[in-house]
């Protein structure tokens, strides 16, 4: 996510874990109000259910990863539903690396949303794409929630998202409930595996660990007694703070005129 000849350090206690910028990902998850966006963030952090809402503003949460000895850095921001910011929301989207769109079964207008965000996201990225000559691919679920609901209630047919995504393989649909869990570890599965990461960054497939173990967590020989038989551990950051909009700005420039584009020619714009 940052220049690869820069470190990502996430600090938490006594502990600082250094990450390689090439094993540093940015999630976004998008999506109406009401529609499940936060819940779902909340199982893959917590394997939580918050029966009450709250509204989000932007939430922002970062997952640290020890894998067979590799560092790696999830960052997650859980975005408003109301969009109170335009500019704030295309630039989430030029920062991020994998994306998830939420949208509720029940709630029509939550699906049509989910469908401009989809083409939002597309004439974005193909932007800086154009710009930086970047060859990679867009890994994103679109994710109808709210399927424990009944059948009377389905406002959105399975067919209508699984057309959303049958013309691009690096884009898959799951209809999950975040309050059932139904789904939501295999939608997290499939992201990773189109986005070419580690299958065990998958809620089910690591080791929760606490922060007090950070001291060691970064050295290829960690291991704990009861899990010694585990090559993969997760451990939530709970001091992490959002990167400022200036440094999401600068990194958005400096990879554009890392490939040699001049200052006059055309930019994606951020408004």
């Amino acid at each position: 996510f940052q220049d690869q000849a820069m470190m990502k350090t996430m600090s938490g206690g006594n502990c600082t874990l250094n990450v390689p910028a090439k094993n540093s990902y940015r999630m976004v998850v998008l999506g109406a109000s009401r529609v499940g966006k936060s819940s779902i963030v909340s199982r893959f952090l917590n394997g939580r259910f918050d029966d009450q809402y709250t509204p989000t503003i932007e939430d922002f949460h970062r997952k640290v990863y020890n894998i067979r000895g590799d560092m790696y850095q999830l960052d997650i921001l859980d975005t408003s539903g109301n969009h109170p910011f335009p500019a704030m929301r295309r630039l989430s989207i030029l920062t991020g690396d994998v994306f998830i769109l939420v949208f509720s079964l029940d709630n029509r207008e939550s699906f049509d949303e989910v469908k401009r965000l989809q083409k939002q996201i597309l004439e974005v990225k193909s932007c800086l794409k154009n710009k930086t000559k970047e060859s990679a691919d867009l890994p994103m679920v679109i994710c109808g929630n709210k399927n424990d609901h009944s059948e009377i209630s389905r406002k959105v047919r399975s067919d209508e998202g699984e057309n959303l995504v049958s013309s691009d393989e690096n884009c898959a649909y799951f209809e999950v409930s975040a309050k059932k869990n139904t789904n939501v570890d295999e939608m997290f599965y499939v992201l990773f595996s189109m986005a070419k990461l580690p299958h065990e960054m998958s809620p089910a497939l690591h080791r929760k660990i606490s922060i007090q173990y950070g001291d060691t967590f970064q050295q290829k020989s960690f291991r704990m007694r009861r899990v010694k038989d585990m090559d993969a551990y997760g451990m939530i950051s709970p001091f992490a703070r959002r990167p400022s909009v200036n440094s999401d700005l600068k990194y958005i420039k400096s990879k554009v005129l890392r490939e040699g584009q001049s200052r006059e020619r055309e930019k994606c714009t951020i408004q």
